[in-house]
């Protein structure tokens, strides 16, 4: 029997891979960087060749750590980083534009116009969506409307449109399987959570060919299988989630009612709401949250575009930091009588607020503040965001509804920030043992197809507990801090484009 499985994590910044055992224990893991590109204000891109390389790097490297040989591993397990938009070459596989990333903001005249003529009810109805420059829609239009020839090609059928899952198999089967799962299906603005299939109607307003899309499978289906020349044999491939989705199911949230919040380059938050795909009154979306089996699972998630980039800002941006792990201390020895707040729409502000054009702005600066101020500040505003996320998910699935909350990324290692959240959430915060969520929920879906991965209920057993934090802030003090958040975005909000 095979002795692993192995998660490709293709991420924002950086692919990874994880080579698990079948109890999802880590046998080895690799990690490699790649370039950001900043081509105009709001702009972001990847070079998809350099995504390509680097995932195959660091599989082969995760392998030789281990003395792992394709034989020795059941499956393949894929998460990415979601939304981000690629358009290749059927023929040569070669892209033709870079991939223009989720946090892109370049079509928001293009949304705004569709929300302006009255498309949106259409759009969120059959997506769960809202008209943003955050989904894939727009940004596929865009590419076959700026590469010369390009939307001819793609109604011929000479060209594939996919988000980073699609184009990654793609290679990894040698261009034989073009295909996605139904979790990142459900970001494209294109395709109807309902009824679980494309749109003609959505794909004629977005005007997306439908030759260019992917056919769409459950999380954890047969996706084909690697060229055998990549990894020293073929590997099959079993599993796809977009990257919150894989967290969900890496934190055992398979009940309706338990609840998320992953903290990478930005934040994202889901609720299960089982069977039921609410619909939002408080500008949060609806999505899939996993398919097995034919059956999806309905989320409510709101999105928070700049969380850990916040602190890569003061690091890179502002030279206030050497290092992340920094700012938790920094923090400590703030001021806690200047109240200076960051609110970091660095690329426009996500839920409830979907303000494309708002940018970043600091409040309450003094003669006094420095390095400390401005590291609290950063961190507390993904604090402040997850209640704005929180109180809308709230609004939306019933107060009275007890919700467990469970988080992972990279900015949970940071005890401080974690008081600070459950502080300003007045709830518990759940870390678990395991902070690589994403990777351990793509391994599970893969293992579970492949055979060598446990059912539901007894993956969602095996979940530990590292630490609960519990709220320790005063409610005056608490509600004071909220209220200076929530006037600092008024303030940012671009005049009368923001949810109000």
């Amino acid at each position: 029997m095979s002795s692993y499985v192995l998660a490709i994590d293709q991420g924002t910044t950086s692919s990874r891979a994880i080579l698990f055992r079948p109890d999802l224990t880590v046998a080895a893991s690799a990690q490699q960087e790649f370039a950001q590109h900043f081509p105009a204000p709001g702009w972001v891109e990847h070079e998809p060749e350099e995504i390509w390389a680097s995932v195959v790097a660091v599989c082969r490297e995760a392998m030789a750590k281990a003395g792992a040989k394709a034989a020795d591993i059941a499956a393949i397990g894929i998460t990415n980083q979601r939304e981000t938009t690629l358009v290749w070459d059927r023929r040569t596989g070669e892209p033709i534009h870079r991939a223009i990333v989720w946090q892109d903001r370049r079509t928001a005249d293009i949304c705004h116009a569709m929300k302006q003529a009255g498309h949106e009810p259409v759009v969120s109805g059959q997506t769960g969506l809202l008209l943003d420059p955050y989904f894939s829609g727009t940004k596929a239009a865009w590419i076959l409307d700026h590469v010369e020839g390009a939307r001819a090609r793609a109604e011929a059928g000479e060209l594939a449109f996919g988000t980073v899952d699609s184009f990654l198999l793609w290679r990894l089967t040698g261009g034989k399987v073009h295909a996605t799962d139904a979790t990142n299906a459900s970001r494209t603005l294109l395709y109807d959570i309902h009824e679980g299939r494309w749109r003609d109607t959505l794909l004629h307003l977005l005007r997306v060919p439908r030759p260019v899309l992917p056919e769409v499978k459950d999380s954890a289906a047969d996706f084909g299988e690697t060229l055998p020349e990549l990894f020293g044999g073929a590997i099959r491939i079993c599993g796809v989630a977009g990257d919150q989705q894989a967290a969900t199911v890496g934190q055992a949230c398979f009940e309706p009612g338990m609840m998320k919040s992953t903290y990478g380059t930005g934040c994202f938050a889901l609720l299960n709401t089982g069977t039921e795909a609410v619909a939002s009154k408080n500008r949060l979306i609806t999505t899939i949250a996993y398919q097995l089996d034919g059956r999806p699972t309905y989320a409510l998630e709101g999105s928070i575009f700049i969380a850990g980039a916040a602190v890569q800002w003061l690091r890179d941006g502002l030279g206030i930091i050497a290092r992340a792990a920094e700012t938790g201390p920094l923090a400590e020895t703030a001021d806690e009588k200047q109240a200076v707040y960051l609110v970091p729409a660095f690329t426009g502000l996500g839920a409830p607020y979907w303000d494309a054009e708002s940018r970043g702005a600091i409040y309450g600066l003094t003669r006094g503040t420095g390095r400390g101020e401005f590291a609290r500040a950063a961190l507390e505003a993904v604090c402040y965001q997850t209640r704005d996320l929180l109180e809308a998910m709230r609004g939306d699935w019933g107060a009275a509804r007890e919700t467990v909350l469970r988080v992972d990324g990279g900015m949970v290692a940071s005890d401080w920030t974690m008081q600070c959240l459950a502080d300003m959430l007045a709830a518990p915060v759940d870390r678990p043992r395991v902070l690589e969520t994403t990777a351990v929920g793509a391994a599970y879906l893969a293992g579970l197809r492949a055979g060598v991965c446990p059912g539901l209920e007894d993956f969602a057993r095996s979940w530990a507990l590292e630490r609960r934090f519990t709220p320790k802030l005063d409610a005056a003090a608490r509600e004071a801090r909220y209220a200076g958040w929530k006037d600092a975005v008024r303030r940012t909000l671009t005049t009368g484009r923001g949810a109000g």
